[in-house]
C-alpha cells in the first residue's frame, strides 16, 4: 500500500467509525489513561512554557489539562486529523472556558509557524503517522531550538495482552481481518525502540531517551462490552454485521477479558514508552 493510500485510510478511519467511537467513549478513555495524562502535565509544568503543541490530541483531555496547569499565560494547541474528536475537544474547551485551541491538521505536512513551540507532547498519537520521518522532521521545524518533546507510545503487542485480547479470541470468526503490520501506522508502531530513536535522530532531535513505563489502568466492568464493541478490529467489524452475528461475536470475546475483571473493575497493565528528546 502506498503512502497516499495509507493517508486516505487513516483519514477515513479517524473521521469515521474510530473517531466517533472515541467521542462516544471519551469519559471511559480519559479515566483509563489518566496516569499518562498526569505524566505529560507534570512534564509540561517542569519548566516555564509559553507555547505547547499536543500532537494527536483526540478529544482534548491532555491539551486542556496542560492549559489548566500552565494557566492563561501559556498557549496550548491541539492538532488531530479527526474532525469528530476535534468537535468534542472544542466543545470541552468552551465548557471549561479554556483558551486552548484545536486545529484539524496532519503533523506530516501542516505549515506550522517555524520555531514557535517550546514543548511538543503526545499521548498515544505519534504511532499513526503514515511517514514518521516526515512527521517528526516537520515537528522539529515547529520547535524552538532547545524545545522538548515528550510522547507516550505503546510498547510491543506481546507486552500488552489486554489490548489484543478481543481480536485473538475472535480470530476464527474474522478470517478476512487484516493482520497488524509492524511497519504500518497503528497502535504498536513504536514497539521497536531502536527504530524510533533512528527516526528522531534523522529528524533533528537529540538527547533521546526511551524509558519503559508501566501503569495500571482501570475502568468500570459495566463499560467493558461498550469498550470491546467500539475499538480495534472488533469495533470496525461489528457495524458491518447483523445483530445475531454481533451477539455471537461478543459472546466469544467477553470471556477473554475475565482475567482482567476484579469485581466491578477492569484492571490491566499498560506497557509503554516515555519518549523524551530535545530539538
Amino acid at each position: 500500500m502506498g503512502a497516499a493510500e495509507r493517508e486516505d485510510e487513516q483519514a477515513l478511519l479517524w473521521n469515521g467509525v474510530s473517531g466517533h467511537s472515541w467521542v462516544e467513549a471519551q469519559d471511559v478513555l480519559d479515566r483509563m489513561f489518566l496516569p499518562f495524562e498526569a505524566l505529560l502535565v507534570e512534564s509540561a509544568a517542569a519548566e516555564p512554557r509559553t507555547r505547547v503543541l499536543d500532537v494527536g490530541c483526540g478529544t482534548g483531555s491532555t491539551t486542556l489539562a496542560i492549559q489548566k496547569r500552565l494557566g492563561a499565560g501559556a498557549e496550548c494547541l491541539g492538532i488531530d486529523i479527526s474532525e469528530p474528536m476535534l468537535e468534542r475537544a472544542r466543545a470541552r474547551a468552551r465548557e471549561a472556558n479554556s483558551p486552548a485551541r484545536f486545529v484539524r491538521a496532519d503533523a506530516e505536512q501542516y505549515a506550522f509557524e517555524r520555531a514557535s513551540f517550546d514543548l511538543i507532547v503526545s499521548r498515544f498519537g505519534v504511532m499513526f503517522f503514515n511517514d514518521s520521518l516526515r512527521a517528526f522532521a516537520n515537528l522539529r521545524l515547529a520547535a524552538r531550538p532547545g524545545a522538548s518533546l515528550c510522547a507516550i507510545a505503546w510498547r510491543a503487542a506481546a507486552e500488552n495482552p489486554f489490548m489484543t485480547a478481543a481480536e485473538r479470541a475472535a480470530g476464527p470468526l474474522l478470517p478476512t481481518a487484516p493482520a497488524r503490520g509492524p511497519e504500518a501506522p497503528g497502535q504498536f508502531r513504536f514497539a521497536d525502540a531502536s527504530w524510533v530513536q533512528g527516526i528522531l535522530e534523522q529528524s533533528g532531535f537529540r538527547d533521546i531517551d526511551m524509558a519503559p513505563i508501566d501503569f495500571e489502568c482501570t475502568f468500570p466492568e459495566a463499560e467493558l462490552i461498550r469498550y470491546v464493541s467500539r475499538f480495534g478490529p472488533i469495533g470496525r467489524f461489528l457495524p458491518t454485521v447483523d445483530e445475531a452475528t454481533k451477539a455471537r461475536l461478543l459472546a466469544v470475546v467477553r470471556p477473554a477479558f475475565e482475567p482482567y475483571v476484579q469485581g466491578s473493575i477492569v484492571r490491566f497493565n499498560a506497557a509503554c514508552w516515555k519518549i523524551v528528546a530535545t530539538a
